[in-house]
């Protein structure tokens, strides 16, 4: 017993890392408790008998699933127009972040290019407010843009194709601003102290380097976007998302069963077509 007592504290004076591991573990369990509370997070509503008497109601409709064909047809226009929101949301934002990470990107400065020291005044003043509009577009999810663009466009798809576009301009912007300065940059300088200009540096010394990551990031965020579209639909921004706020208001369980088992699919089938991307661009 006594070697054993022995092996454990020696284990313990030879992990430097314990006495972190112990302190993170007991703040996230001091900062557990006020997030509780202000959450205001109460389980026993689940077991009211209001809320179980809703539930019950709605899952005894739920079988077997809705098929009429009038549901379905409705069904499939609505699921084609959340893989349009999706796909053309992504298509609008991909030039705006290409260009705007090209702009603030610190990997095309003179600075860094020749190695002369800090950038010049007229690029940091450049570079400053596209990287707070990136800041801006990303900060503000994209379920809070479609309720504005809502508002402004009407009910629709298009609120939906604007809000992706705008939000996910941003993220794209960043990461594709980080990884223009995180790749190989001597490829670059090479070109530019040979004579090129800076696009032709970028084009041949740093996009070659990036563009699986780039791509890679570009899929993810596609997938990202199909699930938002549904979520935006709740807002009236169209697809499968304003279906199923519909039928959930008409406690029509069998269609919203349905809709969760074409939407489960949906999501099943991104993922696999986003993975087979992944597997030939990376």
């Amino acid at each position: 017993m006594s070697s054993t007592n022995a092996q454990t504290a020696q284990f313990r004076q030879r992990d430097p890392a314990a006495a972190p591991r112990l302190l993170l573990a007991l703040t996230f369990l001091l900062l557990l408790w006020p997030g509780l509370h202000y959450s205001e997070l109460d389980l026993s509503v689940l077991f009211d008998s209001d809320s179980s008497s809703a539930m019950g109601a709605l899952l005894g409709n739920a079988w077997p699933p809705a098929h009429d064909q009038a549901f379905l047809e409705l069904l499939w226009h609505s699921t084609l127009e959340t893989l349009a929101i999706a796909i053309a949301g992504i298509a609008l934002a991909l030039p705006v972040a290409l260009l705007a990470a090209l702009l603030a990107t610190r990997a095309l400065s003179r600075a860094a290019l020749h190695q002369n020291g800090s950038p010049a005044l007229a690029g940091r003043l450049l570079r400053w407010p596209l990287r707070a509009l990136l800041i801006l577009l990303r900060s503000v999810p994209e379920i809070v843009w479609a309720l504005l663009l809502v508002r402004a466009v009407g009910l629709g798809p298009s609120a939906g194709v604007l809000a992706i576009a705008i939000s996910y301009s941003g993220m794209l912007g960043k990461v594709f601003m980080e990884i223009f300065e995180s790749v190989d940059q001597r490829p670059a300088r090479a070109l530019v102290g040979a004579g090129a200009p800076r696009l032709m540096a970028f084009l041949y010394g740093i996009l070659p380097n990036a563009a699986a990551e780039m791509l890679s990031y570009t899929v993810y965020r596609w997938e990202c976007a199909l699930r938002a579209s549904v979520v935006m639909g709740f807002v009236g921004a169209g697809g499968l998302g304003q279906q199923l706020e519909l039928s959930l208001r008409m406690f029509a369980g069998d269609e919203v069963l349905t809709i969760l088992l074409v939407f489960l699919l949906l999501v099943l089938l991104a993922d696999q077509l986003s993975r087979l991307l992944r597997k030939r661009l990376v």
